[in-house]
C-alpha cells in the first residue's frame, strides 16, 4: 500500500522490540523527569489543575465528566509536546530546561495545531457519545461519582458499562495507534502529518503485543492519577510523557541502523 503514496507520505521504517522494553520507556521517562524534575512538575500540575477544574464543575454532572475526563487522556498527548522537547534535549546534552519547552510551543507549528485540533475534536466526540449513552441508558439519572459507581459499574444487572467500555475502547484505539509515535515523530522531524500518522499505525501492527501492553500501562497510570483527585497526575503525565518518547525512539528507525521492517 505505501508503495502507491506519494514519496513524502509514505511511512518511515520501524522496528520490532521485546514487549517488555515498554517498563524500559518507564525507567527512562521517570530518570529524564529526575533530570528535569521543574519542567515535569509545571506539566502535572498544569494538566492536573485542568482536570481538578473539569471535576469541580462537573461533580454533579457526571454523566458529562465520566466522557470529559476519558476524552482528556485522548487529547494529553498533544499537550505532553514540551516533555517530548526536553528529553530530546537531553539526548543531545543540550539545555533541557523551559527553553526547550518554549521552543515547541513558540513555533506554532501548523502539523502539531492540527493534529491538537483533531485530538480535540475527537475528545469532544467521545464526551458526547459518553454523555449520550450515560443518559439514555441508565435511569434514574446519574449525577454523581457515586451514582456512576453504583448504577453502571456494581450495576446488578450486568452489560451496560461493558457496553460503555466497548464503544470507549474502539474510539480510543485509532486514537492511540495514530497518535502514540506520530506526535513526538512531528516534534523530531520535518514529516508530514500523513507519514507521521502511518508510521504510528505501522509501529503499532509490527508490535501488537509490545503496544497492547504500553496502552494498557498508559490506561492503567492514568486512572490511578484521575483516581486521587488529579494529585496522582503531578507525576504520571510528566513520566509517560518523558517515556513516550522514548517508545518513539525505540520504534522509529533512524536514518542508519536499526532491524527494519
Amino acid at each position: 500500500m505505501s508503495d502507491i503514496l506519494p514519496a513524502q507520505d509514505r511511512p518511515l521504517r520501524v522496528r520490532k522490540v521485546h514487549s517488555l522494553r515498554t517498563f524500559i520507556w518507564l525507567a527512562r521517562g521517570w530518570s529524564d523527569f529526575m533530570d528535569a524534575p521543574l519542567v515535569g512538575l509545571a506539566h502535572g500540575v498544569v494538566m492536573g489543575a485542568f482536570g481538578g477544574l473539569m471535576l469541580m464543575l462537573a461533580w454533579d454532572r457526571f454523566w458529562i465528566l465520566a466522557g470529559a475526563m476519558s476524552g482528556f487522556l485522548m487529547v494529553a498527548p498533544i499537550l505532553s509536546t514540551g516533555m517530548y522537547a526536553v528529553s530530546r534535549a537531553l539526548l543531545r546534552n543540550e539545555p533541557a530546561g523551559f527553553e526547550a519547552v518554549w521552543a515547541v510551543w513558540a513555533s506554532m507549528d501548523r502539523r502539531l495545531v492540527k493534529f491538537g485540533i483533531l485530538l480535540t475534536a475527537l475528545g469532544t466526540g467521545w464526551v458526547m457519545t459518553s454523555a449520550a449513552l450515560i443518559t439514555l441508558g441508565v435511569k434514574p439519572p446519574v449525577t454523581t461519582p457515586t451514582d456512576f459507581l453504583l448504577r453502571v459499574v456494581m450495576a446488578p444487572n450486568p452489560g451496560f458499562f461493558e457496553i460503555w467500555l466497548l464503544v470507549g475502547g474502539v474510539m480510543a484505539a485509532p486514537v492511540f495507534a495514530s497518535s502514540v509515535v506520530a506526535i513526538p515523530l512531528l516534534v523530531d522531524r520535518k514529516v508530514s502529518v500523513p507519514r507521521a500518522v502511518l508510521t504510528s499505525w505501522r509501529a503499532v501492527m509490527a508490535n501488537p503485543i509490545c503496544m497492547s501492553t504500553w496502552a494498557a500501562i498508559v490506561m492503567s497510570l492514568s486512572l490511578l492519577g484521575l483516581c486521587t483527585m488529579m494529585f496522582g497526575l503531578i507525576l504520571v503525565i510528566p513520566v509517560l510523557g518523558h517515556a513516550t518518547w522514548h517508545a518513539y525512539r525505540d520504534l522509529v528507525v533512524r536514518e542508519t541502523g536499526g532491524e527494519a521492517v
